[in-house]
């Protein structure tokens, strides 16, 4: 629990989260389609970790990564989805701590989302620009060795921003104008002058997107300059087929992650940024499952093995 002092600051206990307070009339349609769309997003990506487990075809370091991601959309829905549904049936409070611990997850899997998406943009690039060597660059000691540093790695940054947020003295008013603990809305709540956290989260956020932007950026020119020098139309598409579904998934996490969180903290407006929440939380791990297997031959095999066995 914090300790402030000063200026109608008192002890902080407990947040009130507001949610959807102001669209009283759809609080029960709302949670019906999240908890839908909370299934399915369960569903979707524990039948791709279920299928690329149990398919021994499967155990390669593209699909080694696709289980991870899977895990990690699982993941950081969570976080927030569970939450989000107990507060639209029952009362909108969260613990101080329970906020903190939610807006360090929350934040913690997204910096493993852009190092992941990093790592796979490097396989890809590795299976494209160095076919004949890529089992030597992508040895099993590799993979486990990109996978281990992207979870410990991706668990630093979030520290600090939690501990900026749950050191900022907060003034009476403790109603969180979103439907999670997020950074945006919890400085909107202190009392002080927050430049330092908003400085703080942009270079912190920079570090953490630049890096993982560039490896991914650069991966793709040089993949996209070496199927450009293929020969053959047939050559070209099998490339481009490669690595189309992760430049999808790619595409879709930077468009909405952008949109959520490059932009100063004066510019906040509630419902925009719960629309964009929404996009961001929802949106990737929805379509991901559907991205990576719908033309996926080798996942329709293995949806075909798995049948048999159930």
């Amino acid at each position: 629990m914090y300790k402030v002092t000063a200026r109608n600051e008192s002890h902080v206990t407990q947040f009130t989260v507001l949610c959807f307070s102001d669209l009283p009339h759809l609080q029960v349609p709302l949670f019906i389609i999240f908890l839908i769309i909370y299934l399915n997003i369960i569903f979707g990506n524990t039948a791709v970790l279920f299928a690329i487990v149990s398919d021994s075809h499967l155990h390669t370091p593209m699909y080694i990564f696709l289980s991870n991601l899977s895990v990690l959309d699982i993941s950081y829905t969570s976080t927030i989805l569970p939450n989000l549904l107990y507060m639209l049936s029952t009362q909108k409070t969260i613990t101080f701590h329970g906020c903190m611990t939610q807006l360090y997850f929350f934040i913690y899997f997204t910096c493993t989302e852009f190092f992941l998406l990093a790592v796979m943009a490097y396989d890809r690039y590795a299976a494209i620009c160095y076919p004949l060597h890529y089992a030597i660059i992508m040895s099993k000691e590799r993979c486990t060795l990109f996978l281990a540093g992207t979870w410990i790695a991706a668990a630093l940054e979030p520290v600090l921003h939690t501990v900026f947020i749950a050191n900022l003295p907060f003034c009476s008013s403790r109603q969180v104008n979103h439907f999670f603990c997020d950074i945006s809305p919890l400085v909107k709540l202190s009392c002080n002058n927050t430049i330092h956290v908003e400085i703080a989260t942009y270079v912190l956020g920079a570090v953490v997107g630049l890096s993982a932007f560039t490896l991914t950026l650069s991966s793709y020119v040089f993949i996209i300059n070496t199927i450009l020098n293929i020969k053959s139309a047939e050559g070209r598409q099998k490339a481009f087929f490669t690595c189309a579904s992760h430049l999808i998934s790619v595409i879709i996490f930077y468009g909405t992650s952008l949109s959520l969180h490059v932009r100063p903290t004066a510019t906040y407006a509630p419902m925009q940024d719960k629309l964009f929440s929404l996009l961001y939380i929802i949106l990737i791990p929805v379509l991901n499952p559907l991205i990576y297997t719908i033309k996926n031959k080798q996942f329709k095999k293995a949806f075909k093995r798995l049948s048999r066995f159930l």
